[in-house]
């Protein structure tokens, strides 16, 4: 367990027990290639979490995912509530069709009271000879758990080997995390495409207290991980109870992350300033 739980009044309301995990999903598609939800689905479920920060996620996006809205498909799947924030938001080739976006999303078993998607600097994959600039694509999730309010994020940051854009990213991220007043509870879930001790990903850890100081698992690629570059951060008003990358045969196969999972206890009451 990460330290202690954080000292509380006589008459303080007992913290709440959160499971929260991050998942990139890759649209759907598993170590096979294949396009099923209902295998993604599964491994949600398996997961028995109660909030969860997917990345990659098609909504109308193209054929490779039936020109589904995933994160709804994935939602109604699971029973949980879901907010999409789009990376990409473009016009469909099919007149009178949705437009094709591709983004983050966040699920829920409790209530998403509001919803924000912020800019990060970005790369477009979409542009020949892109230039850093801000877009959109960065979920805040603000969640009401058991008396608690809760500030959820999923992010996706670059992936390129150069981490120039991920440094301007993670200044973003920090920028939006200090929006808060002091005393909210943040938990900052994503693919950060890098390991919690490489220079540019460490300045998170100032305002955030990463799983791995109790659990430091692969999470890729799925079928043998090697790396961990998927994590789970949180403010210093939560207690990290434990932390884990499923081994069953869902994790291994679903998608090509393995999901990370961490229970945590997250105090009541906290306030929102927005």
């Amino acid at each position: 367990m990460r330290g202690s739980p954080p000292s509380r009044g006589i008459d303080d309301p007992p913290p709440v027990s959160l499971r929260v995990a991050t998942y990139n999903i890759r649209y759907g598609a598993g170590m096979d290639g294949a396009f099923d939800l209902d295998r993604i689905a599964s491994a949600i479920d398996e997961l028995d979490a109660d909030i969860v920060g997917l990345q990659e996620v098609d909504v109308h996006w193209g054929s490779r995912s039936n020109h589904l809205d995933v994160a709804q498909e994935i939602a109604d799947r699971t029973g949980m509530h879901v907010v999409f924030a789009p990376i990409y938001d473009l016009p469909s080739t099919t007149p009178g069709a949705p437009n094709r976006q591709f983004g983050v999303a966040v699920l829920s078993r409790y209530p998403i009271v509001d919803f924000i998607n912020h800019d990060l600097t970005r790369l477009s994959t979409q542009d020949a000879n892109p230039t850093p600039a801000p877009a959109p694509g960065f979920a805040e999730a603000v969640i009401e758990a058991k008396g608690a309010r809760l500030h959820v994020y999923s992010t996706h940051l670059d992936y390129r080997a150069d981490p120039t854009v991920r440094r301007l990213q993670v200044s973003d991220t920090l920028a939006v995390l200090a929006e808060r007043r002091p005393g909210a509870t943040q938990i900052l879930l994503g693919d950060l495409n890098a390991p919690a001790t490489a220079p540019e990903i460490a300045p998170l850890w100032n305002a955030l207290t990463s799983v791995t100081t109790v659990n430091t698992q692969p999470t890729f690629p799925a079928g043998r991980p090697t790396s961990r570059i998927d994590h789970i951060g949180v403010t210093s008003n939560v207690t990290i109870t434990g932390a884990a990358v499923p081994s069953t045969d869902l994790a291994a196969s679903a998608s090509d992350h393995r999901p990370l999972v961490a229970d945590l206890l997250v105090p009541r009451g906290q306030s929102s300033n927005h």
